[in-house]
């Protein structure tokens, strides 16, 4: 334990140092919220529109945090030989990879709690009922995208395209999981390709229980398909993870 949390802390103190890890990870979401807060208004099906605003950012903060900021983070510390070097120290692997997911779980937390504020402060959003549900919801999600995030980490090549493929990855998937605004009218080829994305579900169960008001054991087959993304994630990581620098 005393191992995990000194890792902890190193970790938590190499992110907030690293300024353009924090912007893109912590802030970006946050931005992101408050400028749609602030250009979109009114009400969608009976509902301020700001409370789905505050359900969706959430989500997509999770796996701009869980399954971006891990991955890149990997990534780069694999290529520049840092994880090389870590696996050649008394720290057991278990511990090293344990740490830096809790250290994303921090940050993840802090952004959750910071859009909650601003949509509370800023825009008078609503509370959600059932705060049990939003914390179980926030661990399924948070879990399923760090596997992802794992399994992303394992199949990037360089350091150089990680932001790259990320971006590439995570921008289109929230604009067609509804993390963005409404899907309603997307056509009907793109809302088939957003029925097997994981942000879909996540989206969908965070909206349900913040707008909705809904439990979260009121969408067993949305959990579902959130555990078997994150299983997928988790046995491609644990097949294709390697803690040496790729040489080709």
């Amino acid at each position: 334990m005393r191992l995990f949390l000194h890792q902890l802390r190193a970790d938590q103190l190499v992110f907030w140092r690293n300024r353009e890890s924090a912007i893109f990870v912590y802030l970006f979401p946050v931005l992101l919220f408050l400028l749609l807060g602030t250009v979109y208004g009114g009400t969608y099906e009976g509902r301020p529109v700001v409370d789905y605003l505050v359900a969706s950012l959430i989500a997509y903060g999770v796996a701009n945090t869980a399954f971006g900021g891990l991955a890149i983070m990997l990534v780069v510390r694999r290529e520049l030989g840092i994880l090389k070097r870590i696996r050649s120290t008394p720290l057991p692997a278990a511990t090293y990879v344990a740490a830096a997911l809790a250290s994303i779980v921090v940050v993840f937390l802090l952004q959750t709690a910071t859009i909650l504020l601003l949509g509370k402060l800023v825009y008078d959003a609503a509370w959600p009922d059932d705060w049990l549900s939003v914390a179980l919801a926030v661990g399924v999600g948070a879990a399923a995208f760090c596997a992802l995030g794992l399994a992303a980490a394992a199949l990037i090549r360089s350091s150089e395209g990680a932001a790259a493929v990320v971006n590439v990855i995570i921008l289109p998937m929230t604009f067609l999981s509804g993390g963005f605004g409404p899907t309603r009218d997307f056509p009907d080829f793109l809302q088939r390709i957003a029925d097997v994305l994981p942000l879909t579900y996540f989206v969908e169960l965070i909206v349900g229980i913040f707008v909705h008001g809904e439990a979260l054991w009121a969408k067993p087959g949305t959990i579902a398909v959130l555990v078997l993304w994150g299983l997928i994630g988790a046995a491609i990581a644990v097949r294709r993870f390697r803690w040496e620098p790729r040489l080709g």
